[in-house]
């Protein structure tokens, strides 16, 4: 028969729900450069706000138990994790999330644009987030680097440390996809992926498409 401290201990540990760990920590990151302006910054915050309501995003959210953040950059001094890390533990904290997304003021009023140092910046921010399995970076922007750091070096200094950058391209409403072929060429990380927004009033849809393909199961 069990002696009465192994009845304690399964009472007091074996009985305890499995933890489902944290499957991917992912930065959304939205530029607030000088050619943002603020109706602009509005459609991405209100636009981050929509994707993340979205049924099928909310429910891979919580099944991740994904870890998220709104980080705003601008030029090479100008970057703001404007949202803490949230841990999507149930409906109620993405629900908290997007109202707080939504409500979210600009960080900087707009000046050039640094996307390496936004990526280097960004990595420091996952040191909070250890114990997810992925680490993402999700970059979002209307213009190329016009000042700063490499951005192609900190793109692959962060590969090398095992970080996933994927991006959204904000592209005029023309045939160009110059924004596009950028990202393709110096900002996302082997094997990630961009999506071109035509427009900002695209962004929210966009975003929506790319954190379902972000955040879909693996199969096999």
């Amino acid at each position: 028969m069990p002696s009465r401290c192994l009845i304690a201990f399964l009472a007091l540990f074996g009985a305890a729900p499995a933890v489902t760990a944290c499957e991917t920590a992912l930065i959304l990151s939205i530029d607030v450069s000088g050619s943002i302006d603020e109706g602009e910054y509005r459609l991405q915050a209100d636009g981050i706000a929509t994707a993340l309501s979205d049924p099928v995003v909310a429910e891979a959210l919580v099944r991740g138990q994904v870890a998220l953040t709104v980080l705003q950059w601008s030029n090479a001094e100008q970057q703001a994790a404007s949202l803490p890390w949230r841990r999507m533990l149930s409906q109620e904290d993405v629900a908290g999330f997007v109202a707080s997304a939504a409500a979210m003021p600009r960080a900087f009023e707009g000046s050039d644009t640094a996307p390496g140092d936004m990526l280097q910046f960004a990595s420091g921010l996952f040191s909070d987030v250890s114990d997810c399995r992925r680490r993402v970076i999700d970059v979002s922007g209307d213009g190329q680097q016009n000042t700063g750091s490499s951005t192609a070096q900190a793109r692959m200094a962060l590969h090398r440390s095992g970080i996933i950058i994927n991006g959204i391209a904000i592209e005029d409403m023309g045939a160009s996809l110059a924004i596009t072929e950028y990202y393709r060429r110096f900002v996302i990380t082997p094997g990630g992926f961009v999506m071109t927004a035509r427009g900002l009033s695209d962004y929210a849809e966009t975003l929506r498409a790319k954190l379902a393909r972000e955040l879909a199961r693996p199969i096999g």
